[in-house]
């Protein structure tokens, strides 16, 4: 059998790129100077449920709609962050994987953790997102430039975000934020004719970035304030 035969040429025919995905200009420009993404976990990241396996050990069901979402926002430049109240393993081996820069875990404060993460970034709450459920994300919500919630959350969270995801929790609500961002961030296009070329989208920036290393989780952040750094 002759090369040819063995590895038949690709079709580099062109493919239509027009996003069938979109959002209300409204939304697309209140998201426009975002450079942040602060990310809930439970009843965001994941549906919400707490699982525990036979020796107490904490399970947690993620998407690989939004792992794959999360991934595409870093190529483009936006930063997305775990911030938590609770601390896990797997939710430690989960940011780890994506490859998250940072992670604010265990801290059951997170408005003084937000802040402090911000001010290392040298960036204003007109530049964040947030995505989140219930009360311990409502100072978040009110500060941030963008905010969005799954349709599960509670009612005060729905009353005040910019936008209330179709796609439920843990299901792909945070894949639909990281599309939006990316619609304004102006990449999504790109993103999308580099996915129907069949080319890999561009890794995230490397984890020395800005000068300052990112060493692997270790520990569990309890105090206000406490940043994590995560591995790649």
């Amino acid at each position: 059998m002759n090369k040819s035969a063995m590895n038949p040429p690709i079709d580099s025919t062109p493919r239509d790129a027009t996003p069938r995905l979109a959002f209300e200009p409204e939304l697309l420009l209140a998201a426009l100077d975002v450079r942040l993404l602060l990310l809930d976990v439970d009843g965001v990241l994941t549906p919400g449920d707490l699982l525990y396996g036979a020796q107490g050990e904490e399970l947690k069901r993620f998407s690989t709609l939004d792992g794959h979402g999360l991934k595409l926002l870093m190529s483009a430049g936006i930063e997305p962050v775990v911030i938590s109240g609770r601390d896990s393993p797997a939710l430690r081996a989960r940011s780890a994987e994506l490859g998250l820069q940072h992670s604010v875990l265990g801290s059951g404060a997170k408005l003084p953790a937000a802040q402090s993460l911000l001010d290392q970034l040298e960036l204003g709450w007109e530049q964040v997102a947030i995505i989140g459920d219930d009360w311990p994300d409502l100072a978040l919500i009110a500060r941030a430039g963008f905010s969005a919630a799954p349709p599960q959350s509670h009612a005060e969270v729905l009353a005040r975000v910019s936008h209330i995801t179709r796609a439920p929790a843990g299901l792909g609500a945070v894949r639909e934020v990281c599309d939006l961002l990316l619609m304004a961030r102006g990449a999504y296009a790109a993103l999308l004719q580099d996915a129907l070329d069949g080319k890999p989208h561009t890794p995230p920036p490397d984890s020395t970035k800005a000068g300052r290393p990112h060493d692997a989780i270790s520990g569990t952040l309890a105090e206000p304030g406490a940043v994590l750094p995560s591995s790649r």
